[in-house]
């Protein structure tokens, strides 16, 4: 594997290459007004920098690189290149997506002229540079192959030389390594910054949305932190590390826990140690949470090495844990009071030590307790179920008033969950067949 060696790369203080001012989005549905994606974002993009985008699943991430590419237009505010205004999508920009998205009948060399066929370029310029671009990115030797007979890998690095071939000013990368393994997505990670480093490529800003943390904070100039609903920039944090960057290293570990930390406090908490979760919204994105991993969180932190406390890096480390699937779990901790983070590290509350303490039955009891109080949507459900003469409602009738809140696909998935943790909890049951929540058998 190739090190790369910082070679110095100055960031210009003329007009930047890409300017989002103040950016909203609204998506119209046909049985309500419309859900807002995105509010407000403000972001430019100076030349010779990687800026990474960090949030949560939702958060309206892919939608903003969508918007600065200019394949989605916003609802208000504009987007400008290189001091321009952009209503449409953009020749200087090029974007990678987490999906492979090649044509399973063109060869690689094929899939890589795409781009130049539809920019008008004559056939044998294409080959050329087309050629060229396989070469840069690894893949010579495989102009004549199907993607069929690529490994993963391989087809995304058949993704990259297809958007390097149009020599873009500004990468977009869209969870480009997500679906790799980690020592492939490692390799072409390293790839893509010797290309950079040493100028082999003309681009000259690369903006990616990315949800792993190490990953941003090796290849980022800048990391910004999204929140959600709506999607905003909640903070900004600067990585003045020189490169190569050792994961291991103090100060690498130090900006890590800064992300943790911000990406895992959640509304009323600020980051504050001890801060009591303040009541979320009626429509809040429910983490999606399975309760057995959970429990088995809270059983891990309350033994040693942990005895109650850990450090979230080495604990996603130790226990193989990617974000997708830790922070969930989280900021459930952190919304039904049990455990709270601070600095990059996570500390189980009192409650957390009792939950931990406790037999099975004792442990539903306390889940269906912290359930109904700090968790509306679930309240809300129990409290329409005692109302009701025969104590049942159609789970359409939680669905409809979901969607005034979330897109139909998000109030489905919320509440799915809510249904999946009072069933647990016992609070309510569920006939799948008839869709319908009742008190029955309580």
């Amino acid at each position: 594997m190739s090190v790369v060696t910082e070679v110095a790369r100055p960031i210009a203080t003329a007009a930047p290459l890409l300017r989002a001012i103040g950016i909203s989005k609204t998506y119209r549905t046909p049985d309500h007004l419309g859900r807002l994606v995105l509010e407000k974002v403000d972001f430019t993009l100076r030349e010779g920098e990687i800026v990474a985008i960090l949030g949560k699943s939702g958060a309206g991430k892919s939608t903003f690189l969508r918007i600065l590419a200019g394949l989605v237009a916003p609802s208000e505010g504009r987007v400008e290149y290189r001091g321009q205004p952009v209503s449409g999508p953009l020749r200087g920009v090029a974007m990678v997506f987490q999906s492979f998205a090649l044509f399973p009948w063109l060869t690689v060399l094929g899939n890589v002229e795409l781009g130049l066929e539809a920019q008008g370029v004559s056939a044998a310029e294409r080959r050329r540079r087309a050629v060229e671009a396989i070469d840069l990115i690894g893949l010579d030797g495989f102009e004549s192959a199907y993607p069929k007979e690529l490994s993963g890998g391989m087809r995304q690095r058949v993704g990259f030389a297809r958007a390097l071939v149009v020599n873009p000013d500004i990468l977009l990368l869209d969870e480009p390594f997500s679906q790799l393994d980690v020592l492939t997505a490692e390799t072409l990670r390293n790839d893509l910054l010797e290309l950079w480093m040493r100028d082999r490529i003309p681009t000259k800003g690369i903006l990616m949305v990315s949800h792993n943390i190490e990953e941003a904070v090796e290849m980022a100039d800048r990391i910004l932190i999204f929140s959600s609903d709506p999607g905003r920039i909640s903070a900004e944090l600067p990585v003045a590390l020189s490169r190569p960057r050792a994961p291991e290293s103090g100060p690498f570990r130090q900006i890590m826990d800064q992300v943790y930390t911000l990406l895992t406090t959640v509304p009323g908490q600020n980051g504050r140690r001890g801060a009591k979760p303040e009541p979320i919204g009626f429509g809040y994105r429910l983490p999606d949470a399975p309760l057995q991993q959970l429990s088995g969180l809270i059983d891990t932190l309350k033994e040693p090495p942990y005895s109650g406390r850990a450090d979230l890096p080495q604990l996603a480390d130790s226990e193989n844990l990617v974000m997708d699937d830790l922070f969930p779990l989280i900021e459930l901790l952190q919304l039904l009071g049990w455990a709270h983070v601070s600095a990059g590290d996570i500390e189980l509350t009192a409650g957390g030590h009792a939950y931990a303490a406790a037999d099975m039955l004792s442990r539903k009891q306390m889940f269906a307790d912290a359930l109904l109080k700090h968790v509306p949507l679930a309240a809300h459900i129990r409290r329409v179920l005692d109302e009701r003469p025969g104590h049942r409602a159609p789970a359409a009738r939680f669905l409809r008033e979901l969607e005034d809140h979330l897109s139909e696909e998000e109030a489905e998935r919320v509440l799915d969950t809510v249904i999946n943790w009072g069933r647990h909890a016992e609070i309510f049951a569920f006939d799948y067949d008839d869709e319908v929540l009742s008190l029955e058998n309580f």
